[in-house]
């Protein structure tokens, strides 16, 4: 029996044309195993209302976008039975990198054809969900200053940060973690479910979506001719090697920080308070997979 699948796709996510996507859908997803229905959005959070009009009605739920398409339609479906399937489109791709999910349009759907479902752990900040990365400090001032860029990309992504990171000062934090209570000065905060932003940079290496605990990372203040430095231990897994940087596992953690400021959940801005909570929800969210993903 056909499984029905709702491919949602964001227009503008990654600043990347997707006019061709339903015929690429056509020619290569098995409808001998999908019947599938393609809609496109048209306005703010409407990826959203059209996910939550969709669960019962759809088995499959596919996200055609960037990390913040994804979270958009996760959150709508996380705790549900749909199954979320991607096809990524953004400018990092964390979770979908994580995954396994292949970058390559067609072979991103043809993955969904395996029907390949893990359940994951979602985490939440302020009862708001995240599925790859929150986070809070530098990397959160640079997502709400890239949300103001109008060239996107990961070239667009690295001119901010290097512009931005002369004049950006730390800032000092209380943590309470499951309980155990913590002080630092941190450059940023990052709460991983996954082990990476994206585009392959790893902040937690052995960070995983299966074993209920979130890595809090902290990047602690470092020489600004440290910085190449630390990216490239990013890309070749080794940022936990750094004494710069303090990876604790936890459940429940508390953050209390001296002002109100940015956080990003999924790579998406907001401004939120001084007081913050963060949580990990266990097997929240079920979702295809990359065929190579190795369950925890």
């Amino acid at each position: 029996m056909k499984s029905k699948a709702l491919f949602i796709i964001n227009p503008i996510s990654g600043g990347k044309k997707k006019d061709r996507v339903p015929e690429l859908i056509g020619k290569n997803l098995d409808t001998s195993l999908f019947e599938p229905t393609v809609v496109f959005t048209n306005r703010a959070f409407h990826g959203s209302k059209l996910a939550k009009k969709g669960v019962g009605e759809y088995e499959y739920i596919i996200a055609v976008g960037g990390d913040g398409t994804i979270n958009e339609i996760a959150s709508s479906i996380a705790g549900t039975e749909a199954v979320l399937g991607i096809i990524p489109f953004g400018s990092g791709n964390g979770l979908s990198r994580f995954l396994g999910i292949p970058m390559n349009t067609e072979k991103a759907i043809q993955n969904l054809n395996a029907r390949h479902v893990e359940a994951i752990d979602a985490g939440k900040l302020n009862r708001q969900w995240f599925f790859n990365m929150a986070g809070m400090g530098f990397d959160a001032h640079i997502a709400e200053v890239f949300s103001h860029d109008k060239t996107r990309g990961f070239g667009a992504y690295i001119r901010s940060s290097f512009r931005e990171i002369t004049s950006y000062k730390g800032e000092q934090y209380q943590l309470e973690i499951d309980g155990m209570r913590y002080e630092r000065e941190a450059f940023m905060l990052s709460f991983a479910n996954s082990s990476q932003y994206g585009n392959n940079a790893h902040v937690s290496p052995c960070a995983s979506v299966q074993d209920g605990l979130l890595d809090v990372c902290i990047i602690k203040p470092f020489p600004l001719y440290k910085f190449p430095a630390l990216g490239i231990r990013m890309f070749n897994k080794t940022a936990d090697k750094s004494k710069y940087v303090e990876i604790i596992q936890g459940k429940n953690i508390v953050i209390k920080r001296n002002c109100d400021g940015p956080v990003h959940l999924d790579g998406e801005p907001q401004i939120m308070g001084a007081n913050l909570e963060i949580t990990i929800e266990p097997g929240a969210l079920k979702i295809i997979t990359g065929e190579n993903f190795r369950s925890a």
